[in-house]
């Protein structure tokens, strides 16, 4: 199993609904949540199981950062099962 890293930049409106999408993936081991100035200020371990449990929380206090900042970046670690590949992103075509 691999372990890789993703960073996303997401607008504040933007970034409750990629904090869900990424959770509801399945195959994300950790989010974490940084301000424009690459501050942590959100990290959230998402084992599997916990993941209809911490959703809501989450992604309700995410919305409340949304609010704080205009730009923030979201750093998601995947676990990869050998010979899988990433799916691109509309960014990376």
């Amino acid at each position: 199993m691999t372990v890789t890293k993703e960073e996303v930049r997401v607008h504040g409106a933007e970034l409750a609904e990629k904090i869900r999408e990424f959770i509801h993936e399945g195959n994300v081991r950790r989010i974490i949540v940084k301000n424009s100035h690459g501050h942590t200020v959100l990290e959230v371990p998402v084992t599997v199981g916990v993941v209809a449990f911490i959703a809501a929380p989450v992604v309700t206090a995410v919305g409340a950062l949304a609010a704080l900042a205009a730009q923030w970046s979201v750093e998601v670690e995947r676990d990869l099962q050998d010979g899988e590949v990433l799916p691109l992103t509309p960014e990376q075509e």
